[in-house]
């Protein structure tokens, strides 16, 4: 684990030579659906932890903002313009969080993964989580023993990389070994980190949007809609979908016969 970004050690024996194609899952509001309202429970833990720093709750919810849209991650702009410990930001943020009580295992995802093809493709998640945070949510859906990797943003490192910046797909295909990007499927909620994806050439994703739900980004609550793709779909390579089941019908190729 030596740079940003990394992927949990039980996963790295299987890196070595391997030419199958990568499916990466984003896993928070993608692998469980947003109805949960972990957004909502995590947006308020971070806009507590603004306030901790000595900001007005009004300066706090438009630092949140910015920092999430400038960055990505309010994470990554608390570390760059603040003296704080990232490791301790984990802790009051996404460690609070009683996920147990939030979401739940479902069958259907579990049967998902379980068709799809291993001889034909690699299983990874790409989670701007860090990596505790990242572990429990797919240990309580049961979905752990079916992932091959799972590369996440590494706080211990300075400067540490996320979703949408290109270094971080960049690393993400070095820590799967492979360096053909149209060999990468990749499904996520976020349309800006598809839009960085497919900056990188990976030609194969796909928008996860349960559209008319709720969803907190940047401390600001918003209705999940098509708005950033309408009229795009069929036309920049971007499917939408809203429940993981349609992958079936998008990515045939990937699954079991």
């Amino acid at each position: 684990m030596s740079s940003p970004g990394s992927i949990s050690s039980f996963t790295c024996s299987r890196t070595l030579v391997d030419g199958r194609p990568v499916v990466w899952f984003d896993i928070d509001n993608t692998l469980y659906s947003a109805s949960s309202r972990i957004s909502h429970a995590m947006g308020e833990r971070i806009h507590a932890y603004f306030v901790k720093l000595g900001l007005s709750h009004e300066e706090a919810s438009e630092l949140h903002l910015k920092y999430y849209t400038q960055y990505g991650l309010a994470l990554r702009g608390l570390t760059r313009h603040h003296d704080i410990d990232p490791l301790d930001f984990d802790r009051q943020c996404d460690g609070s969080l009683p996920l147990e009580n939030m979401i739940n295992f479902d069958p259907r995802t579990r049967k998902l993964f379980e068709d799809i093809d291993r001889s034909k493709v690699r299983v990874w998640g790409l989670t701007n989580a860090y990596r505790s945070h990242a572990e429990r949510v797919l240990r309580i859906l049961k979905l752990d023993d079916l992932i091959d990797g799972l590369v996440y943003c590494d706080y211990e490192v300075k400067d540490f990389s996320c979703k949408p910046e290109p270094e971080f797909y960049q690393l993400a295909m070095k820590k799967a070994n492979i360096s053909d990007p149209s060999k990468c499927y990749f499904v996520d909620d976020s349309r800006g980190n598809i839009n960085g994806a497919r900056a990188q050439g990976w030609a194969k994703c796909v928008h996860f949007c349960e559209k008319g739900l709720e969803a907190m980004e940047g401390g600001r609550t918003k209705q999940i809609n098509h708005e950033k793709v309408a009229g795009l779909e069929g036309t920049d390579g971007v499917d939408v979908i809203t429940t993981l089941d349609e992958l079936r019908d998008v990515w045939p190729e990937i699954f079991k016969r």
